[in-house]
């Protein structure tokens, strides 16, 4: 190692002076150093960049599809059934329970003066059930229509069966086709339920 040394130094003087070598040596030395005191001024921040080639876009045709036009499907429309006239409303349960002799009309002409006439068509009607109740022509059952006590009444007093009909088409009007009440009603309804007293205690004499 020693003798490659010596040899190596011996041909760099044989080619280069000594002089000339120490003050290259010297000047490298000089050059390291001023870069070693500026770091990092000298390096460049920013790299050239290396540009990407562009390729060229390809630009495909546009297919375009036929719309399809459905057929539009009606429906056939449902028709309304009619109302029948006297629908089965049922009628108001008599406030009392038991059968007895028919209540005077003060409740109802009390509402009528309100001007309530509706409750006062209601409570004419409950008083006609209680009347018939009473005369042992329908018997007391929750749930009775209008229809099922004009039927029931009409099978044993035939003739109070009018009398019936237009009062449970009243009640009909008022309470299931919810039509605007007057005091029309009432006066009407009050001799409906006049007429029926008359008639029962007319059939009841000719027996």
């Amino acid at each position: 190692m020693s003798r490659w040394w010596t040899e190596s130094v011996a041909a760099l003087g044989d080619a280069v002076p000594l002089p000339l070598a120490a003050l290259l040596l010297l000047a490298g030395a000089l050059l390291v150093a001023l870069a070693w005191y500026f770091f990092p001024a000298w390096v460049p921040r920013r790299l050239p960049r290396v540009g990407r080639p562009r390729l060229p876009r390809l630009r495909l045709p546009r297919l375009r599809l036929p719309r399809l036009r459905l057929p539009r499907l009606r429906l056939p429309r449902r028709r309304r059934r009619a109302r029948p006239d006297t629908p089965a409303v049922p009628l108001p349960a008599p406030r009392s329970p038991e059968p007895g002799p028919a209540v005077p009309a003060g409740l109802a002409d009390r509402l009528a003066a309100e001007g309530r006439y509706a409750e006062a068509v209601r409570e004419r009607l409950r008083e006609m059930v209680r009347l018939l109740v009473a005369r042992q022509l329908v018997e007391p059952r929750p749930g009775l229509t209008v229809t099922e006590l004009t039927a029931a009444v009409a099978r044993v007093r035939p003739g109070v069966h009018p009398t019936l009909h237009a009062a449970g088409a009243i009640f009909s009007d008022l309470w299931y086709a919810q039509r605007p009440a007057t005091a029309a009603h009432d006066h009407r309804m009050r001799d409906l339920a006049a007429d029926l007293r008359r008639d029962l205690a007319a059939e009841g004499d000719h027996r």
